[in-house]
This record gives C-alpha cells, sequence and structure tokens, in this order.
C-alpha cells in the first residue's frame, strides 16, 4: 500500500465549530448521509444488521433498472403470472392482487414494487425476468456485493419476513441509494418518489413519508414487519445538494415519520456545502509499474463538495491510499486509488481517485527508458 500525503488548497485555516447538537431521531438506528459530498452527517449503529423489511424491494428495484439499462428487460414487456405465486401472495401483506394466468407490463409490476409496496409484484418481476427467485436474490447478492455491501444479504425479493435470512446495515444503505441515483437517474425519477399509483382505476396510497408533504423529497423506500419494525431510506434533493436517511426499527409509523423529516431538516439546516473538488482537478499521482509512462494522474469521478457545519470554516488535509505500484494497462477513468479527507473536528471520510488518462503497457524501448530512470529515481 503507497500513501502520498496532501494539503488540499481551498478552504480556509481557521477555528472549527463542530455541530455538537444531535437532531431529534426517536429511532434505535439512524444514519443521514451528504451524496454532494460524499461525508455521513450523523449516524447511530450505521453498522448493525438489521431486517429491512419492503425496503428489500429497492435492491429488486436496482436489479431490474440493471436490466432494463443492458436491453435485457423491456419496460413494456408483458409477464404471465404464475398461478402458485398468486396462491402464494394472496393475501400476505400490499399486494396488487394479481391473479394467475393475467399478463402484467414489467412497468406497472416496477411501479407496484416503489409506490405501493407490493410483494406480489416484486416477485412476479423477479420470476418474469430471470426465471426465478433464487436466480433473482443471487443477482441481488453479487450486487451488494460489487456495491461494497459487506453487512448485507438478500433471500428475498420483497424482503417478506423470512427468519432473518435478509438483512442490512444503515451504512450498506447509502450504498444501495447511490447507485439507484446515480447510476440510473430517469429511471430513479420515473419509478420513486410518487405518491400513489393507479391500477385497476383504483388509487394505491404509497407509505412514504417524503412522498408529498417534504420539500425536495423523492424517495426511496419504507419497510415494516413486526419484527423489523418501522424502517425507511430517504432522499431529498434541494439546491443542488442530496441528502440521503436510513431510519431503522422505529416503533411506530408517525415515530417514523418525524424522526425522517426532522433528521432531514437537520441536515440542510445546520450544515452547508461548499465547492472543493470537480472532476479533472489534478488530486496527485501514482506510480505505474510496466506501463508506457512512470506515473498516472489521479482526479476524481464526479463533483464533490465539503459539508461543514454553518459558519465553520476548516482547514483540510488528505493523502491518496492504493496498492501499488499500479499495474499498466489502466483504462482513462479507471478507479485505482482513495482519497482520505481529513477535516478538523468531522470524522475522516474517503472519496474515489480515477486515472485522468489510459496508460497502455510499456514496449521494449519504453521499458529501457524507463528502466534507465528508475537507476536514478
Amino acid at each position: 500500500m503507497l500513501i502520498i500525503a496532501l494539503v488540499l488548497p481551498g478552504l480556509a485555516d481557521a477555528t472549527v465549530t463542530t455541530v455538537d447538537i444531535a437532531p431529534p431521531v426517536d429511532a434505535p438506528i439512524a444514519l443521514l448521509a451528504d451524496l454532494s459530498s460524499g461525508q455521513v452527517l450523523y449516524a447511530r449503529a450505521a453498522d448493525k444488521r438489521f431486517v429491512p423489511a419492503s425496503m428489500a424491494k429497492a435492491m429488486t428495484a436496482l436489479i431490474a433498472f440493471d436490466l432494463i439499462e443492458a436491453g435485457k428487460l423491456h419496460e413494456d414487456a408483458l409477464i404471465t403470472v404464475r398461478p402458485e405465486t398468486a396462491r402464494r401472495w394472496a393475501g400476505r401483506g400490499t399486494s396488487l392482487t394479481l391473479h394467475g394466468g393475467e399478463k402484467v407490463s414489467v412497468r406497472d409490476l416496477l411501479m407496484g414494487t416503489t409506490t405501493v409496496s407490493a410483494n406480489d409484484a416484486a416477485v412476479v418481476l423477479a420470476e418474469g425476468a430471470l426465471g426465478s427467485l433464487d436466480a433473482w436474490t443471487a443477482v441481488m447478492n453479487a450486487r451488494a456485493a460489487e456495491l461494497g455491501m459487506s453487512g448485507s444479504h438478500f433471500a428475498s425479493a420483497n424482503g417478506f419476513p423470512d427468519g432473518g435470512r435478509t438483512y442490512v446495515t444503515a451504512n450498506d444503505l447509502v450504498h444501495l441509494a447511490l447507485a439507484l441515483i446515480e447510476g440510473h437517474p430517469e429511471l430513479y425519477r420515473r419509478y420513486f418518489g410518487h405518491p400513489s399509483m393507479v391500477w385497476r382505476g383504483s388509487t394505491l396510497r404509497s407509505h412514504d413519508p417524503f412522498a408529498g408533504p417534504l420539500p425536495g423529497a423523492d424517495g426511496i423506500k419504507t419497510g415494516h414487519s413486526f419484527e423489523a419494525g418501522f424502517n425507511f431510506l430517504g432522499s431529498v434533493s434541494r439546491d443542488n445538494r442530496r441528502l440521503v436517511l436510513v431510519i431503522g426499527h422505529a416503533a411506530t409509523e408517525p415515530g417514523r415519520a418525524a424522526a425522517a423529516r426532522a433528521l432531514a431538516e437537520w441536515g440542510y439546516g445546520n450544515w452547508d456545502n461548499r465547492a472543493f473538488l470537480a472532476p479533472g482537478y489534478l488530486v496527485g499521482s501514482a506510480k505505474v509499474q510496466g506501463g508506457a509512462a512512470r506515473s498516472v494522474n489521479l482526479s476524481v469521478p464526479r463533483g464533490f463538495a465539503l459539508s461543514l457545519p454553518k459558519g465553520s470554516p476548516a482547514k483540510v488535509s488528505g493523502r491518496i491510499v492504493y496498492d501499488g505500484p499500479l499495474r499498466a494497462p489502466l483504462g482513462k477513468g479507471q478507479q485505482v486509488a482513495r482519497l482520505e479527507l481529513h477535516i478538523a473536528g468531522q470524522p475522516d471520510h474517503t472519496l474515489p481517485l480515477v486515472t485522468l488518462s489510459a496508460v497502455e503497457v510499456a514496449g521494449p524501448i519504453d521499458r529501457i527508458v524507463n528502466g534507465l530512470l528508475g537507476l536514478f529515481a
């Protein structure tokens, strides 16, 4: 592991005023993250595993979005409801009351999954898309691993109680939210944040405590069962700043709503965003072995702000960390390192770093030149 210490410009060196008043959140598990900066602003039991209930449907939506974007699933496609699936899920929690043999579009199944949390819709979608629930949950867990959701496991498409085989952590749910919002922005807007949907001539309401009453709210997913309590993965966007929050094991539905809204308003009311790093800004470089160049410049893959308590300037320092030297070939925009940031008075956090250019494998002449230069390095 190679480490390069940095002093990052752009913010003043001054006394920092920390936010030492916790938000009024009455829930055993709570987390507030600012996606614009990549920082966690508040956390309580953020790595504790808990039962998500219907919040698991957010991962089902992500898998569906992945398949749609890859051209392997089409929103207008019709899926035939298996009679055994209709019988199994009849009357089990929220449903679209799907009938065996009826054909339902992927679009309606997705809306039923995300907006009204229909258990049968999620299962029919999974079976129709990949053939079986086992295949679907295997993809869910592979995607979770890809996102770094190391504390989570999915054993169902809909989060219905399964003896604790499905579990998540608050920190992991932030990774899931980021994949939905930034990985599939158009599909996210299409299927999340709606207060209701029309199905068979009737209006079905969402349980989302953010849908409608909170300015800028656009999702994401509630969850409730006797075992899980009242859970919520929420997202709010105001003035180009997006907050994602998790509430876990709240005692009541009104309590969940109050805790979520209080946490979001606390995040906007007590924290400012300052411009920090933009794509293309040269953060530093990393050594490369076996390449046409001996090093590669690094930057962030997207713009990042810094979240700071209102009115607080701060000195920011950081270090580039990577397993190196890196080995060629490297693609442009490839994530190869991380920037570990320290902001006085705040928890440390990490941003990804990507290559600003490609590095091809060294040819014979490049290897000779690099070898000679290495003698004097």
